[in-house]
């Protein structure tokens, strides 16, 4: 938490410490620290005024600020930060309606069953044989 108020302002770090996710987040930064990893580095670029976290509406500025500080810790300190939330591209492709058609040969149908077994099959009742009138 030290170093969580010394990188950041107050009120964000405040955010911060107070949103449920904190224990999760206090844990990456504390094997950040045990790594060797300056994570207070990392933090410090999402403390500008000109963040693109804060921008948006007041209702959502701990989630936003939450997932800047996601980003900060998880993003390399030679790579930008994204601006927005990441996209799994495996994931975005399975659920797309605007996907290439499927050129794979059509697949054999297969065999029917009988809904129910066959000791639990119910049969037509035999036709009437008998005599002719």
């Amino acid at each position: 938490m030290t170093r969580v108020n010394e990188t950041l302002p107050e009120r964000d770090a405040t955010l911060l410490v107070s949103s449920r996710l904190w224990p999760v987040l206090a844990h990456r930064m504390h094997r950040m620290a045990q790594q060797g990893v300056p994570f207070a580095a990392h933090l410090a670029r999402i403390a500008p005024d000109t963040a693109a976290w804060r921008t948006g509406p007041p209702s959502g500025t701990t989630a936003r600020l939450l997932l800047a500080t996601h980003h900060a810790l998880t993003t390399p300190l030679d790579q930008a930060l994204p601006t927005g939330p990441r996209v799994s591209t495996t994931a975005a492709r399975s659920r797309s309606t605007t996907t290439a058609p499927d050129t794979a040969p059509p697949k054999q149908p297969a065999p029917t069953e009988p809904a129910a077994p066959a000791h639990r099959q119910h049969a037509a009742p035999a036709p009437r044989q008998g005599r002719g009138r």
